[in-house]
């Protein structure tokens, strides 16, 4: 596993140990795990030539890449990994289809080819366009070497990420809000649908999927069923706090004219938000993904039974948000 020690990629490994793989974690060593010695670990830089001289040598049955985020990762990967891996499976993002030009909702795996929109001139949207874009150039990369090489890859396309182990704490942040009692400000509104997708049932169609030979070659999406709005999402998360929830529809731009920055307070809020059809990945793969209420369940609980002691970042400003909301 390229990565490996936070969020999705922890779980993955949790999950490709207790199936009774031994696994290997490439990464720089920079974050801590709770592995011990479970895991064989090769500390190394992906964008040097680290990732060359620590895996040219070696040989798997199988590789997980949750760090490629670009066409020289993809070429890196093909070059150093060809004949050495049975299979390489790399997570990208439904981001691919956001920076398409009038791409639908919701976006099928046919609907990645097409023209790419300009390059924003918003500091904030350009670096998601340059993700979305540095992810359709890996992907491209990546086809370009099963077509000519037959280097075995999948690629597995997710949409928003919700678990447990959230590192970028997105649930938590409305978990709080709720907890104190005060509104929840929804930027731009809570009507807008959303279709995310549970980690845990991530983890398991990467373990599934391995050495399956009909993937080779193809990409997939990952999603829930599901698609509630923002509004209804939230209500069913305060349900599972036993929480009366007061949600207050604010334009993003009196949000941004308090200082506040509006993905901070709802990280749901956001324009460039994924969402993907899984009917391909149901019908070929047989993915199921486990239902948004019992995915909920699970990460409630587990903030509940180990809560941070640390807001997350945004927080302190709440007497903002709540001078806003009464208005």
């Amino acid at each position: 596993m390229v990565g490996g020690t936070r969020f999705l990629g922890h779980e993955a490994a949790w999950r490709l140990l207790a199936a009774g793989h031994a696994v290997t974690l490439f990464n720089r060593g920079t974050l801590p795990d709770a592995f011990g010695d479970r895991v064989e670990r090769l500390r190394g830089d992906r964008t040097t030539a680290d990732f060359g001289r620590l895996l040219g040598s070696r040989s798997f049955d199988a590789a997980v890449d949750f760090a490629a985020y670009c066409a020289a990762d993809g070429r890196q990967a093909a070059a150093v990994l060809s004949g050495r891996v049975g299979h390489y499976v790399a997570v990208s993002s439904g981001q691919v289809y956001l920076v398409r030009q009038g791409c639908p909702r919701p976006a099928r795996e046919s609907d990645f080819e097409g023209p790419v929109m300009p390059e924003p001139a918003d500091a904030s949207d350009k670096g998601e366009w340059d993700y979305g874009v540095g992810k359709r150039a890996l992907e491209d990369a990546l086809a370009e070497a099963w077509n000519t090489r037959r280097f075995p890859s999948t690629r597995l396309r997710i949409p928003m990420v919700n678990g447990e182990r959230d590192h970028f704490r997105r649930i938590e942040r409305y978990l709080w809000r709720l907890l104190d009692g005060g509104p929840i400000l929804l930027p731009g509104g809570g009507d807008r649908p959303t279709r995310h997708v549970y980690s845990g049932s991530v983890a398991k169609a990467i373990v599934a999927i391995l050495g399956r030979e009909a993937t080779f070659g193809e990409a997939y999406n990952l999603a829930q069923d599901e698609t509630p709005t923002l509004r209804e999402l939230l209500v069913l998360v305060a349900e599972r706090l036993g929480a009366t929830a007061a949600f207050v529809d604010v334009p993003v731009e009196r949000v941004r004219a308090e200082g506040l920055d509006p993905l901070l307070l709802s990280p749901f809020s956001g324009t460039w938000m994924s969402f993907l059809d899984p009917g391909r990945a149901k019908a070929e793969l047989g993915f199921r993904h486990e239902p948004l209420g019992s995915y909920l369940d699970k990460i409630v609980s587990a903030f509940l039974a180990h809560p941070r002691p640390d807001p997350p970042p945004g927080y302190e400003r709440r007497a903002v948000e709540r001078r806003l909301a009464a208005g």
